[in-house]
């Protein structure tokens, strides 16, 4: 919703601005923006892999939805991590062995939803629960690990946004290309009447608006909106991290939850009475 909302803020002071004195349909110009959109699609797709190219439009749709790490989500993972803790401190690791091989069809994982649907966090949380069960119980080992795989997974999902970005970058020089072939198209009016002359370089210099309004109204700020998703998505998994080394570190699992919490960002940090209430109420 918030993109859509920007987006009709930035059209609608512009075409606010412009309609008193100009004309709205010389900004009509499909064939320029075959030429400035086409032209920046190809290059997106020459300069990315196919994975990537397929993420950029795929994050681009999540937009219009709100951003999934917020803090219902975050109290869901508290949750799920207490509950996991829980039982595998009262029961002994191996308890929380068949969940951890199949955690899609756990009943312990299921009843966090959320998490469920999300099979890079569900992934993440039994790959270490299951080396904790299979010995590997040295702390410095495994958050290296743990750092080393997230590093890793920030650079793939930040790399769909600096694609974006790039494509803003190339927007103008396309709308630049556009107006270009305009003048060359102007070129062959030039012993027609002044009024034709005017009207293809109006059409001319309408390409480098277009490129320039595209670039820095819809695709930059985009850019930036995948990049800052993909920021979130980091800090959700930074707690998944958190609540892990501090289970192994011996924390007790109220404990273990409330490091955390305290990762959490700010804006999304639920309150320690709140998390202390929610665990209360799956015990």
């Amino acid at each position: 919703m918030k993109p859509i909302v920007g987006t009709l803020i930035v059209f609608g002071t512009l075409l606010g601005g412009y309609l008193p004195h100009g004309s709205f349909g010389i900004l009509i110009q499909p064939l320029e923006v075959v030429i400035i959109c086409g032209g920046a699609f190809g290059a997106y797709v020459i300069a990315n892999p196919g994975w990537v190219v397929k993420a950029g439009f795929s994050g681009a749709i999540g937009t219009m939805k709100p951003v999934p790490h917020n803090k219902e989500l975050y109290m869901e993972l508290l949750g799920l991590m207490f509950v996991i803790f829980n039982k595998a401190r009262r029961e002994g690791l191996m308890s929380i062995e068949s969940d951890v091989e199949d955690p899609h069809n756990s009943e312990l994982f299921n009843s966090a939803p959320k998490i469920a649907a999300d099979h890079h966090a569900m992934d993440f949380i039994a790959d270490y629960l299951r080396l904790m069960i299979s010995g590997a119980s040295n702390p410095y080992q495994l958050e290296d690990l743990m750092i080393a795989e997230l590093e890793s997974h920030h650079h793939e999902a930040m790399m769909p946004a600096g694609a974006v970005g790039e494509v803003s970058q190339a927007l103008p020089a396309f709308g630049i290309v556009a107006a270009v072939l305009g003048i060359i198209v102007t070129m062959s009016y030039l012993d027609a009447g002044p009024l034709e002359i005017a009207h293809h370089m109006s059409v001319a210099l309408v390409g480098t608006f277009l490129g320039i309004l595209v670039a820095y109204a819809i695709v930059a700020p985009l850019s930036n909106e995948l990049a800052n998703r993909a920021h979130a998505e980091g800090e959700f998994f930074n707690c998944i991290k958190t609540c892990l080394m501090a289970n192994l570190n011996g924390y007790a699992p109220p404990i273990a939850v409330e490091f955390g919490r305290k990762s959490i960002p700010s804006q999304e940090r639920p309150t320690f009475a709140e998390v202390d209430e929610h665990i209360q109420s799956l015990k």
